[in-house]
């Protein structure tokens, strides 16, 4: 298939990239000795770090591990644990996390302006790393899981300490989001909004085909005359399921509009409303088409059997469009809200400079 043979052409060239990295930095160790700090090592060494590269760093480590305490140039004068965070590489942050905690080194730096690694953590990433990231509102998520694990790296005392500007790491944190708390605010709300409107239209649809029972009732007992039927039951099955999970929706989409948006609602609660009232709302729309589609078959077509593939066909129409237009956008809440991008013991793991080193622990 022609996606496989793209991942696996990826794949190889992901690969074949690692092989020429490895082999430039044995041509590089054979030149002989020099300074840790060498332009050969340094230079695509501090890149890299910018750059998120973690195989590079990995591999230059491995041949000098003293460049951890490399500084980048005189005028900013950033350490590598500084540069890792500020340019939110969380791969290089994980890759190097216990060491960090080792070296007590790390948690005392400052730079030029009195700020710790917090401050550094609070302030906004560059333009080219939020646009990763869907939406202004799980950008400001990842900037708070940011600032939320170098927390966890320092000392008490070091979370209220003030830089040159006389500001403690929250504070900056909170001057340098202020436009992105908007900007997510108003993300969060123009989603809600149309999701709400669609629910909205589900509900009303739903329920007026619920009281209007297809094939009408019985004169006499009011009972439904296709209710022994099975397409009748499943349309009742599926009418009550989308009904009630619409309903659902839409509260949940109303309590998103009503909510305060502060800081640290953008890191949990805000993303994980938008969660369930994306899924009640997928589940609400096919259950809805699944109910229409079992009503036409018992109803128009006189249950004959050739009549389920252009059904089925049809049905399949909206229930495609809304996973295609909403999909990518609840897998990207999932994967932001539930799953870590700091995974420190796989890194720790895999580091080829740390697991196969054998002078790492006496040189550091």
């Amino acid at each position: 298939m022609p996606i496989i043979k793209h991942i696996e052409k990826k794949r190889k060239t992901y690969e074949e990239a690692k092989e020429l990295v490895k082999i430039t930095c044995d041509h590089i160790y054979k030149l002989g000795s020099f300074d840790y700090d060498h332009p050969c090592y340094s230079k695509p060494f501090l890149e890299a770090v910018r750059q998120g590269a973690l195989e590079v760093v990995d591999e230059i480590l491995y041949r000098s591990p003293k460049l951890i305490m490399l500084k980048d140039s005189v005028e900013t004068n950033y350490w590598f644990l500084q540069l890792a965070i500020i340019n939110r590489s969380e791969k290089i942050y994980n890759l190097i996390y216990h060491l960090s905690l080792r070296l007590d080194i790390y948690r005392q730096l400052e730079d030029f302006n009195g700020n710790n690694l917090l401050h550094l953590a609070g302030r906004l990433a560059p333009e080219r790393i939020l646009s990763r990231t869907t939406g202004a509102a799980l950008q400001l998520q990842r900037e708070l899981q940011w600032f939320m694990e170098v927390e966890k790296l320092m000392k008490p005392g070091d979370l209220v300490n003030k830089n040159d500007d006389m500001e403690t790491p929250h504070m900056v944190f909170t001057r340098e989001h202020a436009g992105l708390v908007k900007e997510g605010e108003q993300w969060m709300k123009t989603t809600a909004e149309a999701s709400s409107i669609t629910a909205a239209l589900i509900v009303t649809i739903v329920f007026a085909a619920a009281i209007t029972v297809p094939g009408g009732n019985d004169q006499e007992k009011g009972i439904p005359l296709f209710r022994k039927e099975i397409a009748f039951i499943i349309f009742a099955i599926c009418d009550a399921i989308s009904l009630f999970s619409a309903a659902s929706a839409l509260l949940v989409f109303l309590s998103i509009l009503t909510t305060r948006f502060a800081e640290m609602d953008f890191l949990v609660s805000l993303p994980r409303r938008l969660i369930i009232g994306l899924c009640a709302l997928f589940l609400s729309t096919v259950s809805m088409m699944v109910a229409f589609s079992a009503i036409l078959f018992l109803v128009f077509c006189d249950q004959r059997p050739w009549m389920l593939a252009p059904i089925g066909g049809l049905t399949c129409m909206p229930i495609a469009v809304i996973v295609t237009m909403q999909l990518p956008l609840l897998v990207d809440l999932l994967s932001s809200t539930y799953i870590p991008v700091f995974g420190k013991q796989k890194y720790i793991a895999n580091g080829k400079f740390i697991t196969n080193h054998p002078m790492l622990r006496y040189e550091l």
